[in-house]
């Protein structure tokens, strides 16, 4: 058995959703596929989020866009629509009730209540196409399942609970695929619940951790791991083999081809994790796993967009000693903001982050109580691991260098875009 996730990308039309079905029925064996919201459907959940919370007009307008772009897909795929209607416009109800509904204070609690809805709609429009080829396939609701705390939009996974679950939820008895939904989860009192965002290679893998699989197969628009993001760069080669090691380093410091947690459960039982590309499936694609040999790896260079770089200075010129990096970790926590670089001096600290312009002011706010607060809005974190004179050279030039780090295998630069 192996456990195969598609992401948004891969399911964004119809055709995307018969590849799908081409590519499993391909592998003449028993699957777990997981299922990502199709195409920029969060996003477009996410604006329906902020027109409920905020109580703006342009609410019942964003909701009938994913209606509608949802309907477009499934009029190419279906002859006869009633069953998947049916299962459809329930979820669309759903989703008007709660939004008819006034909000509750907690942004992460409504966050994922209504985001939650892409990746339900995209399982249940894929199932019912598989269904209707011809296929033995079985839709599993996750959030039955897969069990979290109460820690919405960064849940964390009850595995001693979500073991019994899921082995009972996925048994294989008279079934050849379960269709199922990444990224969400369910609380033990049925409150929805998410893992982060780009959380369903996360619940890929820990559905392979629970059931033993044979290996994880993330399926991408680009033929494996590459060593830069194509979209950016126009020379980039795929990378055949990484260590679990060399993944973690990777996805920390900010690739996408991965989510950060993936690795872990893999790792723990020694499962393979493939990535192919679904444009190309008969490309072999990269393989993590461990490996006991040195590998040679090219330079892998990352580049992330819209930072912000912060550097706090004590207004009673104090240490930044532990007990104050303690306070300035936990105020970012409770934002749930992602730290991408530190660096300390002895009375200042400078940190690097995703630029939210709906919670920056107030997060500023906070510090300015105790630090004096400055800061650079639209810069760009390059990470180079396995990096070369020559590489560094090309890629940070002659730009506004903010901060720079260097280890033996990894150097990392704060520029100006």
């Amino acid at each position: 058995m192996k456990v195969f996730k598609f992401g948004g990308a891969s399911v964004k039309n119809a055709e995307g959703v018969r590849n799908l079905h081409k590519i499993i029925r391909a592998q003449n064996e028993k699957l777990v596929i997981v299922v990502s919201a199709m195409g920029k459907v969060t996003n477009a959940l996410e604006e329906v989020l902020n027109s409920f919370f905020n109580r703006k007009p342009d609410l019942e307008a964003n909701i009938q866009t994913i209606v509608d772009y949802h309907e477009d897909i499934v009029k190419e795929l279906f002859i006869d629509r009633t069953e998947v209607d049916a299962k459809l416009n329930l979820l669309y109800t759903e989703l008007r009730d709660i939004t008819k509904q006034k909000p509750s204070l907690s942004y992460d609690y409504e966050y994922d209540r209504i985001v939650s809805f892409g990746e339900l709609i995209s399982t249940t429009i894929v199932a019912a196409y598989i269904k209707s080829q011809g296929d033995n396939v079985k839709f599993v609701d996750i959030r039955s399942s897969l069990k979290t705390d109460d820690n919405y939009r960064e849940g964390n996974v009850n595995i001693e609970l979500s073991n019994q679950l899921i082995c009972e939820a996925f048994d294989f008895k008279g079934v050849d695929y379960y269709i199922t939904q990444g990224f969400i989860a369910g609380t033990i009192t049925n409150q929805t619940t998410t893992l982060g965002r780009e959380g369903s290679d996360y619940t890929a893998a820990i559905l392979a951790n629970l059931l033993d699989a044979e290996s994880v197969v993330i399926w991408k628009d680009v033929p494996g791991v590459m060593n830069a993001d194509p979209k950016m760069y126009s020379e980039v080669v795929v990378i055949p083999k990484l260590s679990y090691k060399e993944a973690i380093e990777l996805s920390y410091c900010g690739a996408s081809v991965i989510h950060p947690k993936t690795v872990k459960p893999l790792q723990n039982k020694k499962i393979p994790l493939c990535v192919k590309s679904f444009v190309d499936p008969t490309k072999e694609g990269s393989v993590i796993n461990e490996y006991s040999f040195k590998m040679e790896l090219p330079p892998v260079y990352i580049n992330k967009a819209n930072q912000v770089l912060l550097t706090l200075t004590p207004r009673d010129f104090s240490f930044i000693a532990e007990e104050k990096l303690s306070k300035i970790f936990a105020i970012l926590a409770s934002y749930r903001l992602k730290v991408s670089l530190i660096q300390t001096s002895a009375i200042s600290f400078s940190l690097c982050i995703d630029h939210n312009p709906a919670l920056f002011k107030n997060l500023v706010t906070e510090l300015q109580d105790e630090y004096e607060v400055l800061y650079n809005t639209d810069v760009e974190l390059i990470t180079i691991r396995h990096y070369t004179k020559e590489i560094v050279d090309k890629l940070v030039g002659e730009r506004l260098v903010f901060v720079e780090q260097r280890n033996r295998l990894t150097a990392r630069f704060v520029v100006s875009e």
